[in-house]
């Protein structure tokens, strides 16, 4: 996108906000980037040079501009689409890998030399890993600036950065202000009133993180919160004053996210056991909500289709709820197999009153994290409340999780994650694909024999087998796993229907 300059160019002038993270405009006269939305006057065409990351224009001597911000962009909806090895690399990176493991570690769990790797992504993002990561820090260390009271000190080693000066260095040169400076711009800013998802007139507890995620519009949130309030397992998750809140695992310790729909953007509150795991939380919560999602282009795609336009048409935006766990996903995948919402949600709720590790949650509500694969291979499988069958599934399910001959992670090859699912003993093409959808992200897996799918393509006058239905739906790629979401939303099912009031907490079974 960024090489066609006549493009990006009408994408300025006309300040389309889809466009926004897909590219960004530098100007050369000012040395500022932005985002192509950005309000101000454009500038002159000959003045613009056009960078296909934020990290690009850092590494080029441009600073980001104060008035929008464009570190704060939805991230590129073509990450999700791809499947190569440059995109499994970039999700990685947002997950946080180089901080934690550095280059070598990225390289490691690709299979690839550092140097194929430097040499892949400068030519596609215009700067190498250490780039990249290095823009995410200074995300990272701006939020926590203007979101939390914790020392400069603190907050440089939690964003990732080596010492004080490189945290000094590197907020000064992105943002063309000293850390102390953004603190004082962000206590000036007007508090948002709907900011954070929590109680009506309740101030964020201390130790608590809030901040706005981005997308691009339209969204439609009545499947994607409803489908997350209506799978909520107890314990683990919930749905409260209008949030979907969750436990989160992460890398440094846990958390507890509550995630809000908002005019704009998605309402976001982090209570985190170590501020280091910032950016991995927003990685995972922005996952789990699909807002790096372009649904301009998926709408397009599926409008095309005369049968499926009325859906578009109806409620456009609407996303794929995605996992903050793909671990967890597959095990809840597997109980929920062939049986309803409700029995799937008593199944893992069992597991997770048993095996799950216990937090604090100062709200009440939830408590525990989900069980590990590890903790669940040692199950007893006589204490499983599951057909026979369904205990072999899950305890071979699980047991390949936990000694990593099955990997779910944003890196990993979609297709070859799917051969290796269908090999396990009770697993056919409806739990993959769930699996392919959610756990990895694919916006191509496509349910062709779910019940609900079929009773819909019927409904429509689509043709309801597998077969013929999956030929039909070729006209629908790389989109289908969104054409499912449009034809799930025909059933009168509380996954389609965003909760109109706060659910009261449930005791885990």
């Amino acid at each position: 996108m960024h090489t066609d300059t006549e493009r990006c160019v009408r994408a300025v002038q006309s300040k389309d906000a889809r466009f926004d993270g897909v590219f960004f405009t530098a100007v050369r006269t000012t040395r500022i980037y932005c985002r192509p939305s950005c309000p101000v006057v454009p500038p002159k065409p000959e003045n613009m040079e056009f960078h296909p990351s934020a990290a690009s224009c850092q590494r080029a001597g441009f600073r980001a501009c104060k008035r929008c911000r464009p570190d704060t962009s939805p991230g590129s909806p073509e990450w999700n689409v791809r499947a190569d090895a440059v995109a499994r690399a970039m999700r990685l990176i947002q997950d946080g890998v180089v901080d934690r493991e550095g280059v070598p570690g990225l390289a490691r769990r690709l299979g690839w030399s550092t140097r194929q790797i430097e040499r892949q992504l400068l030519a596609e993002l215009g700067a190498g890993p250490l780039a990249l990561a290095r823009a995410q820090r200074a995300q990272t260390a701006r939020v926590l600036i203007e979101t939390t009271a914790l020392p400069m000190g603190e907050i440089a080693f939690a964003a990732g950065f080596a010492s004080i000066r490189s945290f000094n260095d590197t907020v000064r040169e992105v943002f063309a202000l000293t850390p102390g400076e953004l603190r004082a711009r962000a206590a000036r800013r007007p508090a948002d009133p709907g900011g954070s998802p929590g109680p009506a007139g309740t101030a964020p507890a201390p130790g608590v993180i809030s901040l706005r995620l981005p997308f691009r519009a339209p969204l439609e949130p009545s499947n994607l919160f409803g489908h997350l309030a209506a799978t909520a397992v107890p314990g683990v998750e919930e749905w409260r004053d209008g949030a979907y809140r969750r436990t989160l695992r992460l890398p440094y310790g846990h958390g507890i996210a509550a995630l809000a729909p908002r005019p704009g953007h998605i309402a976001c509150r982090l209570s985190l056991t170590d501020p280091r795991d910032l950016a991995h939380a927003i990685s995972r919560c922005r996952r789990l909500l699909d807002l790096d999602a372009d649904p301009v282009a998926v709408d397009d795609r599926l409008r095309a289709d005369p049968l499926l336009a009325p859906l578009v048409d109806a409620a456009p935006g609407r996303r794929v709820p995605g996992t903050v766990d793909p671990a967890e996903f597959a095990v809840r995948a597997v109980l929920g197999q062939q049986v309803s919402t409700a029995a799937a949600r008593t199944h893992a709720a069992r597991l997770v009153t048993a095996h799950g590790v216990p937090v604090e949650d100062p709200e009440g509500g939830l408590t525990h994290l989900f069980p590990d694969p590890e903790a669940l291979a040692a199950l007893d499988p006589e204490a499983l409340a599951l057909p026979r069958s369904r205990r072999t599934t899950l305890l071979t399910l699980v047991r390949a999780l936990a000694d990593g001959s099955l990997p779910l992670g944003p890196a990993d090859d979609r297709e070859e994650v799917r051969a290796r699912l269908l090999a396990l003993p009770g697993f056919g093409p409806w739990t993959t694909e769930i699996i392919a959808m959610r756990a990895l992200g694919d916006p191509d897996a496509f349910l062709a024999g779910d019940l609900g799918v079929r009773r819909a393509a019927a409904g429509l006058g689509l043709p309801d087998t597998p077969a013929a239905l999956t030929a039909r739906a070729a006209h629908w790629r790389p989109w289908r796993a969104y054409a499912v979401q449009y034809l799930w939303a025909t059933d009168d099912h509380p996954i389609n229907h965003l909760p109109a009031s706060p659910a009261t907490p449930e005791t885990p079974a």
